[in-house]
């Protein structure tokens, strides 16, 4: 399904019946990613898998932020009236978690984040040169964003007032320490480190967050 919302048309699909959840992918990805976690949370939830702006089948904007995307899932809820969702977000998808838990908490009643970061600094160096190769050799501005962006404090994360799990893989490209920065910062909020798993193995093709958010 479409929906346009102020002028940016996301793709999103819509499956299962009971509290809602939405799930939020990673740069250059799209919902596909979660198509073998879909079945098992529709059981129990209505899952709204959305296409961030300018990936999968949504439309592509003249420009890529965080703040943006953040705003496109705002819209996203309040024009289809979804109520207290859980937002889970993997990745890009994470960072715009916290966006959107950071302003707009009142909107949500949870959040699972995944493989997120406060800063291009909160990649391993590794990660950051992968990045600034692909960047130079594609100029994409998705992949360009990743240097730039996003520019979180961590004590603006205490803003967020919904439950909060915070996820990696223990052998993610996401310093052990940002991930232990976010899950102080937020109120409350729990750590849960999947050991053995990569950045996305736990997530892209995976079933193994169906827990978790449960």
């Amino acid at each position: 399904m479409y929906i346009q919302l102020n002028g940016q048309v996301l793709l999103y699909e819509k499956t299962g019946e009971g509290s809602p959840v939405i799930l939020l992918h990673g740069n250059g990805e799209s919902h596909e990613i979660f198509d073998k976690l879909v079945p098992g949370l529709a059981n129990s939830h209505t899952v709204y898998a959305i296409d961030s702006r300018g990936q999968g089948g949504s439309a592509t904007p003249k420009s890529y932020h965080y703040a943006d995307m953040a705003q496109d899932v705002v819209n996203f809820i309040t024009s289809l009236e979804i109520k207290k969702p859980i937002l889970c977000g993997y990745s890009d998808g994470g960072i715009v978690a916290l966006i959107v838990a950071m302003e707009h908490s009142e909107l949500l009643s949870s959040i699972v984040v995944c493989g997120a970061n406060l800063s291009p600094a909160g990649l391993t160096g590794k990660a950051r040169r992968e990045i600034k190769s692909a960047y130079k050799k594609t100029g994409n501005p998705l992949v360009g964003m990743m240097l730039e962006e996003p520019n979180i404090s961590p004590e603006s994360l205490s803003k967020i007032t919904v439950p909060a799990i915070v996820c990696a893989g223990s052998k993610d490209i996401i310093k052990p320490k940002e991930t232990q920065t976010i899950a102080v910062h937020i109120p409350n909020a729990k750590l849960h480190i999947f050991e053995g798993e990569t950045h996305g193995s736990y997530v892209v093709g995976s079933d193994k967050l169906l827990e978790v958010i449960q």
